[in-house]
């Protein structure tokens, strides 16, 4: 029998090293696929995140985080003195110039720019009665008072629905080691920043603060904030003020009418927003803060069974403006088989009840309130509750990001209120499509959950997302004005020492 050949130490070396040779190779053909799909700007693929430290449970309730934050973080925050002083003309220049410099190093050295992330925010550090004193206040007033409003809503469930302000800020000035958001940054130097955020809480002054006490903070804020050398030099255009309950700071607006402001809807009725206050261009729509838990993916398949209920609906029934649907829809829809109308009620029993009878829904109604908007369409997503959207100038928060289609549907104000037409619509939507769209609304809830800390695709996320799109229009007007305001500085030369560089500046209220 012929031996085995054994293969020669020369040829080992041989295959040993084709083999090394063949490696390499492989290594130097991937090296810049994986270098170039690895972007260094966040996209909205939630695997561009990660979480180098422990993950944290998030926290969703707004008196909890509330509390937390007053008692473990807030004796540890540093805050300003109440000195508001004017930015002489000096500074502003000073201010401008430093920009200018960042600007142009950014320019040459990022070729994504203005298109970058993050996004650089400073955070202006106001004094503590623009901030801690009026959460403190709204803190030990919470248990202790059920105020109502005019119409009957309670005061400080309306703040919750609104406190945007408040996880929005809690965000951004958390320690770095305790934050998931990597599309938004803070930054200590005012010419580093691209956004300006002033966190003064419009919500609670309006309705914990006697009217006269509230114009007046509102007055020395709005003084405390343009008197800014970075406000005059864009005046106000890269500036977010959180104005998100359509009754706050209206005594003043007008003065900041140039800044970003984060809304709850547009209002095209023109009852809460003056013409050319708000667009869409300029201004950003965010979610109310849902009056129920989350029915996570467990919850919604749990109460698939118990959903018997094809209609429900649990608010005010009489509203203004475009609101005034909901009586028409009461008058279509009494006594209809298979259908819940209820008149809300305040309190923890009235939250219990709303929460029961949308996760025993199918549809829920989302008609509109005093405003094209309504906290109603979101506490139906996070219930698994398929939203009837009954609003005809609706526009809706992250509309650029997210397809609603997926998830609720649209009736005409007109076709809703005629005979009959609405259930049968209902009735015809298959229990296959209804599937599809339950199945969706456990996936987007998480858009509309703010929490502490900020979770990636939350909503804090997709402010940063959406205002990243800003950033390029907004330095295109900062631009724009500032020119004009240097032609006019010889004009305004005596107004100019007095902090005022614009010759088309209005008169601060005194």
């Amino acid at each position: 029998m012929r031996a085995k050949q054994m293969p020669s130490s020369s040829t080992r070396s041989k295959s040993q090293l084709l083999l090394l040779f063949s490696v390499l190779s492989l290594l130097a053909i991937s090296f810049p696929f994986f270098f170039f799909s690895s972007p260094s700007h966040p996209t909205a693929s939630s695997s561009t995140y990660t979480h180098p430290h422990p993950r944290v449970p998030p926290e969703t309730s707004f008196v909890a985080s509330l509390e937390n934050f007053l008692t473990h973080k807030a004796p540890t925050y540093r805050t300003s003195d109440d000195t508001v002083r004017s930015a002489l003309h000096d500074d502003v220049t000073s201010f401008d110039d430093r920009q200018f410099a960042k600007e142009m190093d950014w320019v040459h050295r990022d070729p994504y720019y203005p298109l970058n992330f993050p996004i650089r925010v400073y955070v202006y550090d106001m004094p503590k009665k623009f901030t801690f004193d009026l959460l403190w206040l709204f803190r030990n007033t919470y248990r202790g008072t059920s105020n109502l409003t005019s119409n009957g809503s309670p005061v400080h469930r309306l703040i919750e629905q609104h406190s945007i302000d408040y996880w929005l800020w809690a965000d951004l000035i958390a320690p770095e080691s305790e934050r998931l958001l990597k599309n938004v940054v803070r930054v200590d130097r005012q010419e580093e920043a691209d956004l300006f955020y002033v966190p003064f809480f419009t919500t609670i002054s309006f309705f914990l603060l006697e009217k006269q006490q509230c114009k007046a903070l509102y007055r020395e804020a709005l003084k405390w904030v343009t008197y800014q050398p970075a406000w005059k030099r864009s005046e106000g255009r890269d500036h977010i003020f959180p104005i998100h309950h359509p009754w706050s700071f209206k005594s003043v607006r007008r003065y900041v009418k140039n800044a970003i402001w984060l809304l709850p809807d547009m209002d095209s009725t023109g009852n809460w927003y003056k013409p050319g206050q708000v667009s869409l261009e300029k201004d950003l729509i965010l979610p109310y803060v849902a009056n129920v838990d989350l029915c996570d993916a467990n919850c919604v398949s749990e109460s698939e069974s118990k959903r018997t209920t094809l209609v429900f609906f649990r608010g005010r029934l009489k509203r203004n403006a475009g609101g005034k649907i909901r009586s028409k829809l009461v008058t279509e829809l009494a006594d209809a088989k298979d259908v819940v109308i209820e008149e809300g009620t305040v309190g923890e029993q009235g939250k219990a009840a709303a929460q029961k009878g949308m996760r025993t829904s199918t549809f829920c109604l989302s008609p509109a309130g005093d405003t094209p908007s309504s906290a109603r369409l979101f506490d139906a997503i996070v219930s698994g509750c398929i939203p009837v959207i009954i609003s005809d100038e609706l526009e809706l928060p992250f509309e650029g990001i997210l397809d609603y289609r997926k998830i609720a549907i649209f009736v005409s104000s007109t076709d809703s209120v005629q005979p009959g037409w609405l259930l049968t619509y209902l009735k015809g939507i298959s229990s296959t499509q209804i599937r599809e769209m339950r199945k969706n609304l456990v996936e987007f809830s998480r858009h509309f959950v703010y929490s502490s800390p900020a979770q990636p695709l939350g909503p804090e996320d997709l402010v940063w997302r959406l205002m990243g799109g800003k950033l390029v229009n907004i330095k295109l007007h900062t631009r724009r004005s500032q020119r004009v305001v240097k032609e006019s500085r010889s004009v305004c030369s005596c107004d100019c020492r007095r902090g005022n560089i614009t010759g088309s500046h209005r008169s601060l209220p005194v």
